[in-house]
């Protein structure tokens, strides 16, 4: 229980070091957070009410956008967040007392409350601009995040151990990641593409969450391929990997070898 409670404090004392390095030292510091997803949908519906009569759902832009974007950011910013754990850590890491896997919590924890909080709010405002009337599923929408932030968990995890021992995969993963974007139905339903295209972009687990967090988003909304156990098993192959990786690589991480 004592040891328990210890990696508690760290961990507590870790969030604060995170908050206060990451926010601030920025005009506005938390605000930041909220500005940028909101920046994005707007661009987006600008662009996208220039060239189309209506979104591929509902009747708002910025609420299609917004059900596509959000759970999306929620992966990626937790991903590349945890996968630098290490990285912002390494100075802590020299203290016995302190261990990876507090340093990888704490980030986890910070970054999910942050995405947790601007996702409700960009929803809501989304929300409000609409005309729609629908009863969202906020349940749906909730697990939809909470499975974002485990498939960025799992892959942030795995990557840290990876990026330290090869800035070469660190640069594929990168270059990969872009069109990630494009391909995982921020702009588009995947229900509607032809196959074999709806085939392998399938195999992408972030089309999934976004196919369920639209679904309780729009009701109409059926997601006839979304497939919620795949994203689970996924993230967990990813974490459990990522949690191997990091054990067996402790003692280089403490002496500053990867």
């Amino acid at each position: 229980m004592r040891l328990v409670m210890q990696h508690l404090r760290i961990t507590g004392a870790l969030i604060s070091r995170e908050m206060a390095t990451r926010f601030g030292s920025k005009p506005g510091g938390y605000l930041w957070a909220i500005v940028d997803p909101v920046a994005h949908v707007t661009l987006m519906t600008l662009i996208f009410q220039a060239i189309a009569r209506s979104p591929a759902l509902g009747l708002s832009f910025p609420l299609f956008f917004a059900s596509g974007y959000l759970p999306f950011n929620f992966y990626q910013r937790m991903s590349s967040f945890v996968a630098g754990t290490m990285k912002a850590n390494r100075a802590l890491l020299s203290y016995p007392i302190v261990s990876p896997i507090d340093a990888l919590v704490s980030r986890f924890v910070l970054q999910f409350t942050t995405d947790a909080i601007v996702t409700i709010v960009l929803l809501l405002v989304a929300l409000e601009a609409s005309t729609s009337t629908s009863v969202v599923d906020f349940a749906g929408a909730a697990e939809a995040a909470i499975m974002a932030g485990l498939l960025g968990l799992g892959v942030g995890t795995m990557n840290i151990v990876l990026f330290a021992r090869s800035p070469l995969y660190e640069q594929i993963f990168a270059i990969v990641s872009r069109p990630l974007f494009m391909v995982s139905g921020v702009f588009f339903l995947p229900d509607g593409l032809p196959e074999p295209f709806r085939e392998y972009l399938l195999y992408n687990p972030v089309a999934h969450i976004i196919m369920y967090f639209r679904k309780s988003i729009y009701p109409e909304y059926r997601g006839e391929f979304l497939d919620t156990s795949y994203v689970l098993e996924f993230s967990a192959v990813c974490l459990v990997l990522g949690l191997v990786l990091l054990t067996f690589s402790l003692r280089e991480i403490r002496e500053d070898r990867v």
